[in-house]
């Protein structure tokens, strides 16, 4: 390990989520809600070879945990490869991704197979109506399917990801409770997130997870301790329950003060935060293996540029037009 990646207020970071496309064939209300619409003048998505590079690079410096992300990762044809090329990184321990599920039933051994080794899974109500009118599509239990297919493939836990939205899914926690007593799922409310598209979507229907935590810590659930390399959920767990629940709450206080993950855009811009002003091209140094050194250099010069917060609680919102373009 060449040096540990490290900003100015002494954050250490062990996560890299890893977009490989800003492509999705779902249209979420709160992401793409007239779905994907391409750019015949964009630059391609990042190659095998660059994705081995940039996580090389990452790896070399104490990173540990990558997670692909998209868009929609899964439609990338080569996505098994990607995942193979990522998990024979050297010192890269977790290989995760986030997908919307829809191909997992038919895929999701084959992902394993390759070396993911955790998966999360985007569920936003588990009322096939209301998941029709969020996600702007009917394929709910075909997601269904793809959970218990990741369990058959030999994938211990799933975490589910649930954005909360006012008065669409706000009142369905006793089912999602219900739903994850007997199975090992990790249920992860998140909130609702203000991104440049959003228009009055965010007034309307952001809510506050803090009367989740509430009623879990009123009813018995205990917070777990947070390993390193996790991301910014907090986690609670209860003795009757094999599933757990998670809550990521960017707008509560402090919310960036354990921050431990950047972001690289699928055409290789390093982005500091999710909501930052700019993205950092790295693609230049993913040409060659002998530009590593080059590479890192960048990296952490970047850093010591890195905020001390997003600054969502004042109302700032970055560039970031949608969460799908960097991969949320």
């Amino acid at each position: 390990m060449i040096q540990q990646f490290e900003d100015q207020f002494h954050r250490k970071f062990y996560y890299l989520r890893l977009s490989i496309t800003d492509v999705c064939n779902f249209r979420c209300t709160y992401c793409l809600p007239d779905g994907y619409k391409p750019d015949q003048k964009k630059p391609s998505f990042l190659t095998l070879d660059e994705i081995r590079r940039v996580v090389g690079a990452f790896a070399n410096c104490g990173t540990d945990k990558i997670r692909i992300t998209g868009g929609e990762p899964s439609l990338r044809r080569d996505f098994v490869d990607i995942i193979h090329t990522v998990s024979e990184q050297e010192g890269i321990n977790k290989v995760a991704t986030t997908t919307n599920g829809y191909r997992m039933a038919k895929s999701v051994a084959d992902w394993k197979a390759a070396g993911l080794t955790d998966i999360n899974v985007s569920v936003d109500s588990l009322d096939p109506r209301m998941f029709h009118q969020i996600t702007g599509e009917n394929k709910f239990a075909q997601v269904m399917e793809g959970i218990d297919a990741a369990f058959e493939a030999g994938f211990g836990k799933v975490k589910v990801n649930t954005v909360l939205l006012r008065d669409l899914n706000s009142g369905e926690l006793p089912k999602f409770l219900d739903w994850i007593k007997s199975r090992p799922i990790q249920l992860r409310f998140i909130e609702l997130m203000q991104t440049g598209d959003m228009g009055d979507l965010f007034k309307n229907h952001h809510q506050s997870g803090v009367q989740i935590r509430n009623h879990l810590i009123a009813n018995g659930w205990m917070l777990k301790p947070r390993a390193q390399n996790d991301g910014p959920a907090q986690v609670f767990c209860h003795p009757d329950y094999q599933g757990e629940i998670g809550l990521i709450m960017p707008y509560e206080k402090d919310f960036c003060a354990s921050c431990n993950r950047l972001r690289v855009s699928s055409l290789g811009k390093l982005h500091l935060c999710l909501f930052g002003d700019y993205g950092v091209d790295l693609r230049d140094l993913l040409e060659e293996d002998s530009q590593k050194e080059a590479l890192i250099e960048r990296i952490q010069a970047q850093l010591q540029e890195k905020r001390v917060s997003h600054f969502l609680q004042d109302g700032n919102t970055g560039m970031t037009p949608h969460l799908a373009s960097i991969g949320g």
